[in-house]
Order: structure tokens, then sequence, then C-alpha cells
């Protein structure tokens, strides 16, 4: 399997409100940077969209090592909340919804084809691919205001 490092970033002015996501792929000494964004979202949002788009945009089965800024990315991942909200019908303890269904749903499914594994880094602290993802990603929410 190809080893993939991907680093991801989700911006979002007002929360909810315009926002954007940035992502990059690194390979085999190439690099790809990705964005997007919307004109009504959240932050939490923009964190699972640019981890989407970065999983999507691979052709086969990877390995990736994915590293983000979101805790709320990584424990939903990693302490198997999303996977438990899905179980649950998209609830959570308490019988309260599940935030962001839709968007879990995609990233589940998309962990099932890529052995991917999380690392967090502190957001704003100096990590180059997390500054260079926050850039993209504030760029996109300036767009889509």
């Amino acid at each position: 399997m190809t080893q993939v490092h991907i680093y991801t970033d989700g911006a979002c002015s007002g929360n909810p409100g315009p926002g954007g996501w940035g992502a990059i792929l690194e390979c085999d000494g190439n690099v790809k940077e990705l964005s997007g964004g919307e004109h009504q979202t959240t932050n939490n949002r923009m964190e699972l969209m640019a981890a989407i788009e970065a999983l999507s945009a691979l052709k086969r089965p990877c390995r990736v090592v994915l590293t983000t800024d979101s805790q709320y990315l990584k424990n939903g991942i990693d302490k198997g909340w999303a996977k438990k909200w899905k179980q649950n019908g998209w609830m959570r303890s308490g019988n309260q919804p599940a935030l962001n269904p839709d968007l879990w749903d995609k990233l589940l499914s998309l962990l099932e084809v890529h052995q991917v594994e999380i690392v967090w880094v502190k957001g704003h602290a100096g990590h180059p691919m997390n500054e260079r993802c926050d850039q993209l990603a504030v760029a996109q929410s300036q767009k889509h205001r």
C-alpha cells in the first residue's frame, strides 16, 4: 500500500458562518493542496470536510497518516464515538442527536477503504503544514462571505 501523509484544517468566521477547509497530501515527494468552503457552516463541519475531501482524492487504498488540530475529528474516530453514534441511529448518550451525521457517515466509509492513523497537533503552534492548511481554510472562508 502507498504511504500518504495528509494534513488538514478547518476555519469558520462566526461559527456558524462562512467557512473553509484546507488539506495537503504528500506522497512520494509529490504535494497536492486542496481547499473549499461554504457560505453557512461550522468549524467542526469544515474540519470533517477537510479530511473527507483529502481521503476522497486518493485513487486507491492507502496507508495514511492524517495530521489535524481538531480534537473533534481525532476523538470522534479514535475513541469510537462516530461508530457508536451511527450504531445508535446517530444519537449520542443522553438521547441527544449526533451533530454532522452526514459527514461522519462519509468519513467512516472512507476509513473502511484506507488504513488511517490520526495524529493531533496543537493548532496555531508553528507546525508548518498545519499553518499552511489554516491559510488555505481561512482564504476559503473569506471567499464565502
